[in-house]
């Protein structure tokens, strides 16, 4: 009785499917909010490897690695609930080149939306286009109306959400989803919260696009601190730290108010945990080093600048390296991945291009589930007592 009930279990899950898979980060939240993850592409074999070695192989799972412009239709699941896309953001991101939904590696977007398509009448009720917070603004708005009416002319009322990772984790990560709907709720009446900062005001206030506000609960407060304990124990000894030279160079590439900040932390008692990132200033490379126990945002690993160092300070000390694979995964929600046969820079390169776990979790807990289940409802507002107010 009891395998009968847990095939009962697994039958009444909603059904996704997930494009642009990486290693599979997305996977685990939607599995975490109570979604079956039937389906999933990417065309990176080193992320397809990572992918298989966490979750292993499968029947009621398919992964199709190659170009999603070659994916075949017929392939797709029919019954998806949900359509999750965490589509590339190199060319949105402030570190690329910008050239938006029209760029190599973002405009494989519209092969998403071209098999969505073709689904015709099987296309899931629900779809999220998971990206950088500089979609909102490439182009001047227009990739992002771009992609808003692709899926309003695929009968999607949409909502737009921006969530940071440092609600849930102490690394600084903003991401931003845009939410398909065919059946919407209905508009909520708190329309500016946390949720849609300023920036994002733009996009319902156009009267071109079908839009809609769901009423959210608020997010986690953004954390101040946490990243001191995530940090892998790596002893000092470790031939990772860098050696007397590296470090000296290290110290000397800062700035006076950067130097000053660390000095003041390596003469403290106890030890305290930073990470630091290259910069180009005024065409020459230097360290800076973040004043918070917060992590700057996770890089794929394409050179040093895009390298995240950890920094170990106090009891008159300074040591340097680089962050390991262990803590990229801590810092994206995912403490147990399993990393027993990746690579280091695949496994960096796997987590920097990938979305946090808790905040997907988050999402489809909060807003997912219930609009599939209709309990997306706007809250009731007594007109008297707002009048008071």
């Amino acid at each position: 009785m009891g395998n009968v009930s847990s095939i009962r279990t697994a039958r009444a899950k909603p059904k996704a499917i997930e494009f642009f898979a990486g290693i599979g980060l997305a996977r685990m939240g939607l599995e975490k909010a109570g979604f079956q993850v039937a389906w999933a592409n990417d065309y990176e074999p080193d992320k397809r490897d990572m992918y298989v070695a966490q979750f292993g192989d499968s029947e009621d799972h398919a992964f199709a690695l190659g170009d999603v412009g070659k994916v075949d239709v017929a392939d797709l699941p029919t019954d998806a609930a949900l359509a999750w896309a965490s589509s590339p953001c190199t060319d949105l991101s402030l570190a690329g080149g910008r050239a938006g939904l029209a760029g190599a590696q973002s405009g494989v977007f519209w092969h998403f939306v071209t098999l969505l398509k073709k689904l015709e009448n099987n296309r899931p009720p629900v779809i999220v286009l998971e990206n950088v917070t500089g979609l909102a603004t490439s182009h001047g708005g227009d990739d992002l109306c771009a992609a808003i009416t692709a899926f309003n002319d695929l009968g999607y009322s949409i909502d737009v959400v921006a969530l940071d990772t440092r609600r849930f984790l102490p690394q600084s990560r903003p991401r931003m989803f845009v939410i398909g709907a065919q059946n919407p709720p209905a508009d909520t009446v708190e329309p500016h919260s946390e949720l849609r900062p300023d920036y994002l005001q733009w996009v319902f206030g156009d009267p071109s696009l079908r839009t809609h506000r769901a009423h959210l609960p608020a997010p986690p407060a953004p954390k101040v601190s946490g990243l001191s304990a995530l940090i892998e124990e790596v002893p000092l000894s470790d031939e990772r730290w860098w050696d007397a030279d590296r470090t000296a160079a290290f110290a000397e590439s800062l700035s006076p108010t950067q130097r000053a900040r660390v000095g003041e932390l390596k003469r403290e008692t106890g030890i305290r945990y930073r990470t630091a990132y290259r910069r180009t200033r005024k065409g020459v490379a230097v360290w800076e080093v973040r004043p918070d126990d917060i992590s700057g945002c996770l890089r794929t690993a394409r050179g040093g600048s895009s390298k995240q160092a950890v920094v170990r300070l106090g009891n008159k000390r300074l040591q340097v390296r680089w962050m390991t694979p262990v803590e990229y995964a801590r810092l994206m929600g995912a403490p147990a991945y399993n990393l027993s046969a990746a690579r280091t820079n695949q496994a960096l390169f796997g987590f920097g291009d990938a979305v946090a776990v808790p905040v997907v979790a988050w999402l489809g807990k909060h807003y997912l589930v219930p609009l599939l289940q209709g309990r997306l409802t706007t809250p009731t507002v007594n007109l008297e007592t707002a009048a008071r107010g």
